[in-house]
């Protein structure tokens, strides 16, 4: 009965202090009244819509700005702030948007919430609600207000709409928030893997930057890192020769880091440049602070791909995911990518081939992975992650189906750094970008025809013409 209920639905209406929120009062700088969101209920938001098909909507008493910016990030357009009778805007809602009680559930938790829980086709509230509203609800969530019970309820109605579907996988091509997309029958995405090569110097970001979308690649990658969780502790206060002097290695990965206003200059110049910039972030901090910016892809660095709990929080993110197979085994490939469909059938996932050796041998690449991983995944878009000195096996990965590429990029292979000898130079890279467009226009369609081009020689060579072309095949000359 439940779930034949939770199938119906077609709208959630939520209130917001006390289910979206914990029901706290927090103030800005300004003393302005700000609200604390559960990123867990904003993912729900998404895979309601993407899953679904079901849109969220907030009726609340609340006139928080915060409740609205946070509206307009999920893109939740049906919101009702300051609102006295709740019930007169949730009929106000049936009607306008032609919806049956039955089609429409409600999150409620306080005194005010309580008419409209009867009135929906289903109800429910967070395991902190008052007892007489835990009373009505169809379902207590077992997590409190603000603290996921949201994504709780949301996951249930997934759920019961995805018994009454046929369960798919990716189909071949993803659309990022740039517009991009990549996939089958996409142009191949290029990112130059700028990584660390910066050397912890904005400047040299910049330069990098306009060297990429010079050679016209898609994207530019940067790397982020917790060091004092990443670095392990016996290894801190090991001393190394660096650009800043003797120091220890903990010191020197604080140097080569970017921080808040780094990578905030780094979007902002991205944007006006007109490239798509992302990261690969190593742990669930890095996660957190990169969470402050739109970036349209998350990348696993192959030496993260076992690393679940990184996975997992990367999950809770939506955002499409990236994963690197180097210096990884087949079983560890499927455990990673079970991982991610067990928690989404749809998410928009890549995998990179990759050998994790810098530089690698030609022998070592094993391109042919991009095959077997193709086969192994059908509909998910494969790429390669190449440490190579060459460009020419680059190239030929996207011969074999590659459908993104990454290589690291540097202004100087002779740079101090650990990188650098493994990445490939502007010219390089320019080089590579325009052989990549070259192999992808010769590919063709695998259907055979005659070219305008080639019908001159062949009235001028041929000594038997098909009957189509005779009509304006010129005379052969006598001798």
């Amino acid at each position: 009965m439940l779930n034949n209920k939770l199938s119906s639905i077609k709208l959630l209406l939520t209130d917001c202090d006390g289910v979206l929120t914990d029901g706290g009062v927090y103030y800005g700088p300004s003393g302005e009244e700000l609200k604390q969101f559960d990123i867990r209920d904003g993912m729900g938001v998404e895979r309601l819509l993407n899953l679904a098909n079901v849109t969220t909507g907030i009726i609340t008493g609340e006139l928080s700005s915060s409740v609205t910016k946070r509206a307009e990030k999920l893109k939740i357009t049906e919101l009702h702030l300051g609102v006295k009778d709740k019930p007169a805007v949730f009929k106000e809602i049936l009607t306008r948007l032609n919806l049956q009680p039955e089609e429409v559930a409600y999150i409620g938790d306080d005194t005010n919430d309580l008419e409209v829980m009867k009135m929906a086709g289903f109800s429910a509230c967070p395991a902190d609600a008052i007892s007489f509203i835990k009373e009505t609800a169809d379902v207590v969530s077992e997590a409190k207000g603000g603290k996921g019970c949201f994504r709780e309820i949301a996951e249930m109605i997934i759920a019961a709409h995805q018994g009454t579907k046929t369960v798919y996988r990716p189909q071949g091509t993803i659309t990022l928030n740039s517009g991009v997309k990549i996939g089958s029958g996409e142009p191949c995405y290029i990112i130059a893997e700028i990584g660390i090569n910066h050397n912890g110097s904005l400047e040299i970001a910049k330069k990098l930057i306009d060297e990429a979308v010079a050679a016209k690649a898609n994207a530019v990658k940067f790397q982020k890192r917790t060091p004092e969780i990443c670095v392990p502790k016996d290894q801190w206060e090991i001393m190394r020769d660096t650009p800043w002097g003797r120091i220890s290695y903990i010191d020197y990965k604080r140097k080569t880091e970017f921080g808040i206003v780094e990578y905030a200059t780094i979007d902002q110049y991205c944007k006006k440049v007109g490239i798509d910039w992302f990261v690969s972030t190593w742990d669930v901090e890095a996660v957190d602070f990169m969470e402050q910016f739109d970036t349209p892809i998350y990348k696993l660095a192959s030496a993260s791909l076992t690393d679940f709990q990184l996975i997992k929080r990367i999950l809770l993110t939506g955002k499409p995911l990236m994963l690197s197979t180097g210096m990884s085994t087949i079983k560890e490939i499927d455990d990673a990518v079970n991982l991610v469909w067990s928690f989404d059938q749809h998410y928009p996932l890549f995998i990179a081939h990759s050998t994790s050796a810098y530089p690698c041998k030609p022998e070592e690449l094993n391109l042919k992975m991009i095959h077997t991983l193709s086969a192994k995944f059908p509909g998910v878009p494969i790429g390669y992650s190449g440490h190579e000195t060459g460009l020419a096996t680059t190239v030929a990965a996207v011969a074999m189906g590659a459908a993104f590429v990454e290589r690291h990029f540097t202004l100087d292979r002779a740079m101090w750094g650990s990188d650098h000898a493994a990445s490939v130079e502007p010219q390089g890279f320019q080089r590579m970008v325009r052989d990549i467009h070259d192999v992808e226009a010769a590919t063709g369609d695998g259907i055979k025809k005659v070219y305008e081009s080639e019908l001159g020689p062949m009235k001028r060579l041929r000594v038997n013409i098909s009957e189509e072309y005779k009509e304006a095949a010129p005379a052969k000359s006598k001798v």
